[in-house]
């Protein structure tokens, strides 16, 4: 049976070009939104110009750029899960902890409905999503795996970008952890699973794999051969 027809939307929101993503399969109105971001006017806007409904809104970590539409899209759909990696249930209602009190503002999430954990697989508008943890630019991180469209996609928040990677900077970052969890976990995939990032342009694992100047063949912190 072929893979279902995937319809996929990029919504950035400013000042950091954070990426949500709307996720839909052909013939359904139902949806995943996945890190809402700092403008949840324009994804209303989209979901209404579609007319499409979030069956879930997914974070994948507790920074506020990645949970600062949260409120607005539970506010409207009062019934739609909020789920997110267990580990960082903690910044929703934190300021400090989701650093947005660092930056003179403060941003707080509704609470989550549902808590992820590694190796939970999360089914929603007809996604299966695999559940793997990643943590080093935030504790509790994770990527979700989407198996049944062509090519696999990773929705990867942080963790993963087009010739870089996440920031270990931040309060409980390990660059150890990431670049570990980037090798055992996402370069383990074929090298045409397309990573959906949270800032940036998609790439595939096979690119990075080969040319990421952190973690890939060359950057010298595995052996990859």
């Amino acid at each position: 049976m072929p893979a279902p027809r995937l319809h996929l939307e990029r919504i950035v929101s400013m000042p950091v070009d954070q990426n949500c993503y709307v996720a839909h399969l052909e013939g359904r109105d139902d949806c995943l939104v996945v890190d809402p971001g700092l403008e949840p006017n324009l994804i209303l806007d989209y979901l209404d110009e579609h007319r499409l409904t979030p069956a879930a809104i997914i974070n994948t970590h507790g920074h506020a750029d990645h949970i600062a539409g949260n409120a607005d899209l539970k506010r409207r759909w009062p019934d739609c899960p909020l789920v997110i990696g267990r580990g960082d249930e903690p910044k929703l209602a934190s300021a400090a902890q989701n650093l947005s009190r660092g930056f003179g503002f403060a941003i707080t999430s509704p609470p989550a409905d549902q808590l992820l954990d590694e190796g939970d697989v999360f089914e929603a508008a007809g996604f299966r999503l695999e559940v793997r943890e990643i943590p080093g630019h935030s504790s509790g991180h994770i990527v979700l795996i989407c198996r049944d469209v062509e090519p696999i996609l990773v929705f990867g928040g942080d963790v993963l970008f087009a010739g870089s990677v996440g920031r270990t900077d931040f309060p409980g970052g390990s660059f150890k952890q990431l670049s570990q969890g980037i090798h055992d976990k996402l370069f383990t995939l074929p090298d045409d699973t397309v990573v959906l990032t949270g800032h940036g342009d998609p790439t595939t694992v096979g690119t990075e794999r080969r040319t990421n100047p952190f973690v890939g063949q060359n950057a010298g912190v595995f052996d990859l051969e």
